[in-house]
């Protein structure tokens, strides 16, 4: 039989064989091949494999092609087959082939009818139920994937395959959930996706089984899986305080993650007796007795504890990720009003009964899941063998109206979801009235701070005071005492991060947080605030303006975002002024802490912008900030560990210097927003001032060299080189209009690089870099070409102007700086013949030039004027020519020249120009050397006058 196999397979050429292996007689050699090969040997092992695989190729294409393969494959039975050949043990080869087929069958079965014939006959749930060697990694990751692609299946008509109304029996679901603690990560993310695959079915008997037989116990089970990891967690930290194991710990608060946004994806899928058990669990089982109650010492029980830090950092990642209202709502009312009465100590016999009543407390489940699986697969057995009559006709009308009326919630109604999902039916079983009266439970305690809602203003101030000697609240005096970073501000950061969650949860309602007036993300009118919550903040902010100060960046960035978010509203801002004055000596502190690092040279320039830069473009994302795992372990000051600058305490000189920055540029612009005055200064370049490629720029009487740029990767154009005050550019004649250019390039004078070159006096090399996005990123160069004149003259001019625009360009940034830190500020030396003496040029400074000109105003009058704000700016000595006969009153003295032009002719002769705009030009031997005639640096418009050549 396998000789003849192998001979029909290469006979008749491949044309042949592949016209033929896709057809329904094919499918019947198949079914021959397996009516003769029943039982597995070695022998027949690899034909039986290929005849699977080649079953499977023909069902795909009859899926698409050919019905009638289906009606065989369902008219012979051959599902069959499959499961005589896993029932005889025959090995893991045989086991993962069959798998493997039969998971790439149904990933590609797309017609419902095709997908009807697979399911019928209840042969796939007895695949899925069949006792695979699940210690095979191979088998295990095949059988889980197979049960996933069965769960994206399902739906309204699909269910009916799976879960068995008249037995109680729900094999994919309940195969699934037995791997929840699997070691491998694969797994258990593949047994999430089918829960929630199935969840989101809305079928009421499948989904009431799912409550009635395993909700509790998979919940309780997976709560428990949870709180272990955490303890683990813990763990980790406690014994970690070098960073030597950052690896284990990121894994942990990896899967802590994944556990949350697990938990979230259920409660958003607004099943809701499903999240009627899931909640109770989670708060009664993990968030109170694990989270919560690890916040204060006072408790003397041998609960199950965490340090103090890995609580309020887990409980900011709840309230980050999970915003199902019920859940939130009773967690924040315990942290924000709860007393020690919550966790009064239980008997022992209350401990030991933990699973069976209402006690919070985190502990184990006195049974594995798979045992409740299977004990409450007999419950459901033996109560299905009671036979109607008319004795218990109408019982379980009774037992629906009896759950139903057990189920009064004070708190809220219970609405349905789509009209069906909050339809209680029979079955209710002694857990489920417990979750019911234990959801009553944390409703009555939400409630007892309701009746403080109609509270005026001067009571919800004195209600929020952490010294209120009447209200004990002894997580939330946690809270406020953990602020207190005089020394670190290690507890601090998880604090701000929790407050910033809860107040940013969309779950919680305002009415909780206003009535202790934490930070409210949206608030049309505001009256008041926390003013004791406002006072900690700001010694935040002072204490990490301090040269000694312990506050990390991140915390300080997260402390002016709360502080913003609790003076600030829709109205304005309604912070005290003794207030705002703190606010005041601390921004003042920042200056006096920079003015100690300033330096002024280029690299504190580079920091200063560098910083600015990465303040705007990334600001502090508390989502990311609390993924990371490092800022669990003690503060470190070196960068060796790799945690990120604002995570941790500055290293050396540059990194203070750093720091120091970004102090003063945050506390400086809280204070603007306080008082709602405009940012002029910052940032020192404007993007919206700069000259930027494809502008069109009115550059009549403007100083051009006519170059040809050759790029990095071979590229030849030619351009005309214009210097600006911050900025060079090339452009190219705007043919529409004279004596407008068009720019095709533009860059900062300060990013370049200008180099000659040994074998070529006429040509140079120009490197401009890309401002960096952080301090530790390499440059990127936007420009990287070679600059070819027409002689070496223009060469020289050209690098001078270049070289010497980039000094000046940084002078000025830096004088701006000393302006901003009030120190005094130095007049430069002229350079380029750009002098300081006008009045009027640290005015217009330093774009407002190009602000004119590129709206394209004619009017020579206004352009004059703005050229003469600038005293002599690279590239208008033809503007001194003209305006000799009229000379603007605002512009500066400018050098006598006895060789200038007429202003009539429109142009200047090269050694005018240089006397007026460059008079270092002048001063060179080759200036002197007489070739007046071979130097000419022609205008735009004189080019355009030429024919539009270039020069």
């Amino acid at each position: 039989m396998f000789g003849r196999s192998r001979s029909w397979g290469a006979g008749g050429g491949p044309g042949r064989s592949s016209r033929s292996i896709h057809s329904l007689d094919h499918l019947k050699y198949m079914y021959h091949v397996l009516t003769k090969n029943t039982t597995v040997t070695e022998n027949n092992r690899n034909l039986l494999v290929e005849t699977i695989r080649s079953i499977t190729e023909i069902l795909i294409w009859g899926d698409q092609n050919d019905s009638s393969v289906f009606d065989f494959f369902l008219e012979k039975n051959m599902f069959v087959f499959f499961l005589n050949i896993l029932r005889q043990k025959s090995g893991r080869y045989v086991c993962v082939q069959l798998l493997q087929t039969l998971n790439i069958l149904f990933e590609n079965i797309s017609h419902e009818t095709s997908l009807y014939y697979l399911l019928s006959n209840n042969h796939v749930n007895s695949i899925i139920v069949h006792k695979f060697d699940f210690s095979d990694e191979e088998i295990m990751a095949y059988y889980i994937s197979f049960l996933k692609t069965l769960s994206l299946k399902l739906n309204n008509h699909t269910v009916h395959f799976f879960y068995n109304e008249h037995t109680n029996d729900f094999a994919l679901y309940t195969e699934a959930i037995k791997f929840f603690n699997h070691p491998e990560s694969m797994v258990r993310i593949a047994v999430r996706t089918i829960t929630l695959n199935v969840y989101k079915v809305d079928n009421q008997p499948m989904l009431h089984y799912i409550r009635d037989k395993t909700a509790v116990p998979y919940f309780s089970n997976l709560v428990w899986f949870i709180g272990s990891h955490v303890i683990e967690l813990d763990t980790c930290v406690q014994t970690d305080e070098e960073h030597r194991n950052r690896g284990k710990l990121s894994d942990l608060v990896a899967e802590h993650l994944d556990h949350l946004h697990y938990l979230n994806d259920i409660l958003i899928i607004n099943c809701e007796f499903l999240n009627d058990v899931l909640t109770d669990h989670l708060l009664n089982r993990l968030f109170l007795p694990l989270y919560v109650y690890s916040l204060v010492n006072e408790d003397q029980t041998e609960r199950p504890r965490i340090s103090p830090q890995v609580s309020l950092y887990l409980l900011s990642q709840v309230f980050l990720i999970i915003h199902y209202a019920p859940l939130v709502n009773s967690l924040a009312a315990v942290i924000l009003n709860g007393d020690l009465s919550v966790i009064a100590s239980k008997t022992e016999q209350d401990a030991k009964n933990a699973a069976k009543t209402t006690v919070r407390c985190f502990t184990k489940p006195p049974e594995t899941l798979e045992r409740s699986l299977e004990i409450n697969k007999h419950k459901g057995k033996k109560r299905l063998q009671k036979r109607p009559n008319y004795k218990n006709v109408g019982e379980e009308e009774e037992d629906d109206k009896g759950a139903e009326d057990t189920q009064d919630d004070p708190d809220k109604a219970k609405g349905t979801e789509g009209g069906s999902k909050g339809i209680k039916t029979s079955g209710e079983t002694e857990e489920i009235e417990m979750v019911i009266m234990e959801r009553g439970k944390v409703a009555e305690m939400s409630a007892t701070v309701v009746a403080e809602q109609n509270t005026t203003d001067e009571e919800k101030t004195a209600a929020a005071s952490v010294n209120e000697p009447n209200l004990s609240r002894p997580f939330l005096d946690m809270v406020y005492n953990a602020l207190e970073c005089t020394e670190e501000d290690y507890y601090a950061l998880f604090v701000l991060c929790l407050l910033f969650a809860m107040s940013n949860n969309k779950g919680i309602n305002p009415i909780k947080l206003e009535r202790i007036h934490l930070p409210v993300q949206v608030m049309k009118e505001k009256n008041s605030y926390n003013q004791a919550l406002a006072e900690r903040l700001i010694r935040i902010l002072s204490q990490a303006a301090q040269a000694d100060g312990k506050v990390r960046l991140a915390t300080l960035e997260l402390g002016c975002l709360l502080l913003k978010q609790l003076v600030c509203s829709s109205d304005g801002c309604i912070i005290k002024d003794v207030h705002l004055a703190c606010l005041e000596g601390a921004r003042e502190e920042s200056v006096h802490l920079l003015r100690r690092f300033y330096k002024g040279d280029e690299i504190f320039l580079d920091m200063f912008e560098d910083e600015y830069r990465s303040m705007m473009s990334k600001p502090l994302n508390v989502e990311y900030l609390m993924m990371d795992a490092s800022i669990l372990l003690p503060p470190t000051g070196t960068p060796l560990t790799g945690i990120d600058f604002v995570k941790r305490l500055p290293c050396g000189d540059v990194e203070r210097t750093r720091r120091a920055i970004r102090v003063f540029f945050m506390l400086r612009l809280l204070s603007m927003q306080l008082r709602d005055e405009p940012e002029t200064q910052l940032p020192l370049t404007r993007e919206e001032d700069l000259i930027k490629t494809d502008d069109v720029l009115d550059l009549n009487n403007s100083d051009l060299i006519a170059c040809t740029v050759i790029t990095k990767d071979g590229g030849q154009v030619q351009r005309f080189l214009a210097v600006d005050i911050y900025q060079m550019s090339l452009v190219e004649p705007d043919n529409k209009r004279l004596g407008w250019g068009v720019v095709k390039f533009a860059g900062l004078l300060q990013d370049m690089q200008v180099t000659g070159v040994e074998d070529d006096s006429r040509a140079l090399n120009i490197i401009i870099h890309k401002p960096a996005s952080s301090p530790h990123s390499k440059p990127f160069p936007i420009l990287q070409a070679r600059f070819i004149f027409s002689d070496h003259i223009r060469c020289i001019i050209a690098k001078q102007r270049l070289a010497k625009g980039r000094i000046q360009a940084r002078r000025m940034k830096m004088q701006r700086i000393s302006a901003l830190l009030d120190l005094p500020v130095q007049p430069s030396t002229e350079v380029m013949g750009f002098g300081h003496g006008s009045s009027s040029s640290t005015q217009h400074l330093p774009f407002r030039f190009y602000d004119q000109s590129r709206r394209g105003m004619s009017d020579q009058t206004v352009q004059r004027s703005v050229f003469a704000s600038v005293d002599k700016v690279p590239g208008f000595a033809v503007a001194q020519c003209i305006n000799q006969h009229s000379p603007s009153p605002a512009s500066s003295p400018s050098p006598p020249s006895s060789g200038s032009s007429s202003g009539s002719t429109g142009r200047c002769d090269s050694v005018t120009a240089s006397t007026t705009s460059t008079p270092s030009v002048v001063q060179s031997p080759s200036v002197r050397s007489g070739r007046k005639g071979r130097r000419r640096v022609f205008s735009l418009s004189e080019a355009d006058s030429h024919g539009g050549h270039w020069v």
